[in-house]
């Protein structure tokens, strides 16, 4: 996406000596029992020791194999995009990036070499069941609209539903929670067909009464079965800020991150791959990048900062397919938001990397020239890159 941003979070990235953060000073402290270091709501995983297996309340009664190794690939660091329990481009993108990590021969599939790399992960279920914070009953959710000028009179490009908020919370999409929860009850919890019924659960905050949320099928309080997602511990200290460590909560990423000393953005496979100071590769996120019309720009760059939970600039004239006699646009902040939950800004002037409110689109769809991936791989992405990290465009 070929854009200028512009928002106080990008003026104060000079201010932070471009150490890819940024600063909020209306910070407020994080709401923890004593004591207890990690700040992840009550949905957070909660693996068995080696050896052991994992007991949940509610047993699954399917096995679901692609679904855990989406799991583990997204735990190991090699992330899958979205995980829907389908081989899909970016799962075997992943296998491809863990193999290569290895050293040993990239096929694509979990031959014998990769299932024996992998066999530690074994004890490690597809889903879980867990129960919807209360807390959750607080949140507005509004409906999205369509034009950029509706959407620019927003306060928040916020989720629609409590569903798709969920969804992106343990990297998936509305439709997998609800195959996983038939009838809105866990799979393998009596009662769990499509077509059973719940009772209505209350409405969700909406803004107006133009702009109700979506129905949910899921409400507070519910239990649900979801992927495995694990990795999501976030401590007092991420980033610095209560907002951004709000954003780690919801999405489920941890706020520990390895250090990337350079990153490449493959062309030809939608592939960025991050490698520690000793070349060594450490992670791998599918990504969409460039078209025919606004192609990735080949070469090598650099990073002038982080922005986080950025409002986004909407310029016409930087766009090929939007008429240049537009109305310029400021565009609030939020997860739906154009750039999604985070602005990774290049050297290379007008661009970046960063998030997307479409994330089942990542791979599939081309973008505008920047490099879009999941919110939650870009806020993962976030938290390894710094204002020496090298990134390198290639075809």
């Amino acid at each position: 996406m070929r854009l200028l941003f512009v928002s106080m979070s990008a003026l104060a990235l000079t201010a932070c000596g471009l150490n890819g953060t940024d600063r909020d000073e209306d910070d407020e402290a994080a709401v923890a029992s004593p004591g207890d270091d990690n700040l992840a709501d009550a949905m957070r995983s909660h693996d068995p020791a080696t050896g052991e297996q994992f007991a949940d309340a509610i047993a699954d009664p399917e096995q679901r194999p692609i679904m855990q190794l989406q799991v583990v690939l997204d735990r190991a660091g090699f992330a899958p995009g979205v995980v829907d329990g389908r081989m899909g481009f970016s799962t075997t993108n992943a296998i491809k990036a863990l193999q290569e990590s290895l050293s040993i021969a990239i096929t694509g599939q979990v031959d014998e070499p990769t299932r024996q790399a992998l066999a530690r992960w074994n004890n490690i279920p597809a889903t879980r069941v867990v129960t919807i914070p209360a807390e959750w009953a607080s949140q507005t959710y509004a409906a999205i609209p369509d034009s950029a000028e509706d959407q620019a009179k927003m306060d928040r490009l916020g989720y629609e539903s409590l569903d798709e908020r969920l969804a992106e919370r343990f990297h998936t999409t509305v439709d997998v929670l609800h195959e996983l929860n038939p009838g809105g009850r866990p799979a393998g919890a009596p009662g769990a067909t499509a077509s059973s019924t719940l009772p209505t659960p209350p409405p969700t905050p909406a803004a107006s009464a133009a702009d109700a949320a979506p129905v949910s099928l899921f409400r507070p309080g519910q239990q649900i079965r979801v992927p495995n997602l694990g990795g999501d511990a976030v401590g007092r200290d991420a980033a610095g800020n209560s907002v951004w460590r709000d954003t780690l909560v919801s999405l489920g990423v941890g706020s520990t991150q390895p250090d990337a000393a350079r990153i490449t953005v493959d062309e030809s496979d939608k592939l960025l791959r991050v490698y520690d100071a000793n070349d060594r590769l450490i992670a791998a996120f599918t990504v969409s990048s460039g078209s025919s019309n606004d192609p990735l720009p080949i070469g090598e760059w650099g990073i002038n900062g982080v922005a986080r939970n950025p409002p986004f600039a909407y310029q016409p004239d930087l766009f090929w397919d939007v008429p240049d006699n537009a109305e310029d646009l400021h565009m609030p902040p939020g997860p739906n938001g154009p750039v999604g939950v985070v602005w990774i800004d290049l050297t290379k002037e007008h661009y970046g990397i960063h998030g997307t409110p479409e994330p089942q689109t990542i791979g599939r769809a081309q973008s505008h020239g920047c490099v879009r991936l999941t919110n939650w791989d870009a806020a993962r992405l976030a938290g390894m890159v710094s204002g020496s990290t090298k990134v390198v465009f290639q075809p």
